[in-house]
């Protein structure tokens, strides 16, 4: 009762407080992600916002994070992004050295690499190990993107992205240390997804143990957000093209492309918005990495991580990276609802709902010999492949309109792509 009336109390319009100086949103990182586990770490994100006369829009903004996830992963990320450190530029730099013990392969091309649940099951007769379909992935980037004006709401972008992967086996020895062999987690010497893939050819010796991938784009931005974390209304829309050259030790030369239009309607004027994404990315030319099949493009990042289709990122309720090909498309549709606004230590808040319906598909697939798939009906189908769809519901608590706390819970509308998924995290999805 008295929490019911502390926020009918602050419900009231209010004046927004004016932020100037420096601003800081620091908390313990202790959230959850279905397909990582419970994050444990700390982040501080600091906002510089000038005078006030532009806020809530900051001149600068700092982001340091250092966490682990109990089924594996581990975060450790610097991200800045400013339009005043050089005047006209939009500047983001993002480097981050991220280590996952477990990290999701189901294949390629969707439904047609078949998702074998019991397999991973312990308690299912089928039971191979629970790390069948996981492998170990460590990867370092440094990025950098500058955006800057051409006529009215139309941008240029560019950027570089420096990445190194380190791709192996699970580490079994590491996960059954002061486990004996009758214990029920004990990892027997099983070959998972991975090494099947390497041995049938489908991963080349080339790429099986990572490599080194260097990225440069460009592209056009048209953009009339009235407000970049959780706009009301306008338009974002970016086509870019990326380009891999063979240079530095880099193993291998690609060239993608990807168009993500993203728009906001304002249904309730401040308090309730309906918005929608959708986002095409294709392979033009060259052979990508398996290893770099998973990264989705952008040109602004929302989290440490951009990849799939599943997780969430990019299809939430699915498998994170149960959708990986030469070319996907995808789509979210949402509607958000600022239900209540209040200040607290001198601070703007407001608590937010969101109800989602998410989809995506592979539209060009990966190349695999026939004969392989008919050989091994156990992983694959041909022509299986279709929309994979979810729907969900997500609670966000924002301070300042831009440090946001981000909860979603998603369904996955067929068994093969999973049951559902819990995402606890920062910052709306786009």
């Amino acid at each position: 009762m008295l929490l019911c009336a502390f926020f009918m109390a602050n419900a009231q319009e209010k004046q927004q407080i004016t932020k100037t100086g420096w601003n800081f949103g620091g908390l313990p990182t202790i959230t959850f992600d279905s397909d990582l586990g419970f994050q444990y770490g700390a982040m501080v994100n600091v906002y510089h916002y000038g005078d006030g006369s532009r806020f809530p829009k900051y001149n600068h903004s700092l982001y340091f994070e250092v966490s682990r996830f109990t089924k594996g992963s581990g975060i450790n990320r610097f991200f800045y992004d400013s339009d005043k450190l050089i005047e006209g530029l939009q500047t983001s730099l993002d480097l981050s050295y991220l280590s996952d013990q477990a990290y999701d392969f189901f294949g390629f091309n969707g439904y047609d690499a078949v998702y074998q649940p019991d397999w991973i099951d312990q308690e299912a007769s089928a039971y191979k190990t629970r790390m069948y379909y996981k492998y170990d992935r460590k990867l370092f980037w440094a990025k950098l993107d500058l955006q800057g004006k051409l006529a009215g709401n139309f941008r240029w972008t560019t950027g570089f992205n420096f990445q190194n992967f380190k791709v192996d086996e699970i580490d079994r020895d590491k996960f059954n240390k002061g486990k004996d062999e009758n214990d029920k987690d004990y990892l027997k010497p099983i070959d998972g997804l991975y090494t099947i893939y390497k041995n049938l050819g489908i991963i080349n010796n080339e790429e099986k143990d990572g490599g080194f991938v260097p990225t440069f784009k460009a592209g056009l931005v048209f953009d009339t957000r009235d407000n970049r974390p959780n706009p009301m209304k306008g338009v974002w829309t970016e086509a870019v093209i990326e380009v891999a050259p063979k240079i530095l030790g880099a193993e291998s030369y690609f060239t993608r492309a990807t168009f993500i239009h993203r728009q906001y309607f304002t249904i309730v004027p401040k308090d309730l918005s309906l918005v929608y994404r959708l986002a095409y990315q294709t392979t033009l030319g060259g052979d990508v990495p398996f290893f770099y099949k998973s990264q989705v493009m952008t040109s602004f990042m929302t989290g440490a991580l951009s990849e799939g289709l599943g997780g969430g990122k990019t299809v939430r309720g699915i498998l994170r990276n149960r959708v990986i090909g030469d070319g996907f498309f995808y789509g979210n549709l949402e509607a958000r609802w600022k239900f209540v606004h209040f200040q607290f230590i001198k601070n703007n808040f407001y608590l937010g709902l969101n109800g989602f319906m998410d989809f995506g598909r592979i539209t060009k697939k990966v190349e695999i010999p026939s004969s392989i798939i008919a050989a091994n009906p156990l992983l694959f189908k041909s022509d299986a492949e279709k929309f994979h769809t979810t729907y969900g519901a997500g609670l966000r608590i924002v301070m300042n309109e831009n440090f946001v706390i981000a909860v979603d819970y998603g369904r996955a509308m067929d068994e093969q792509d999973g049951k559902s998924g819990m995402y606890i995290g920062l910052n709306y999805l786009f």
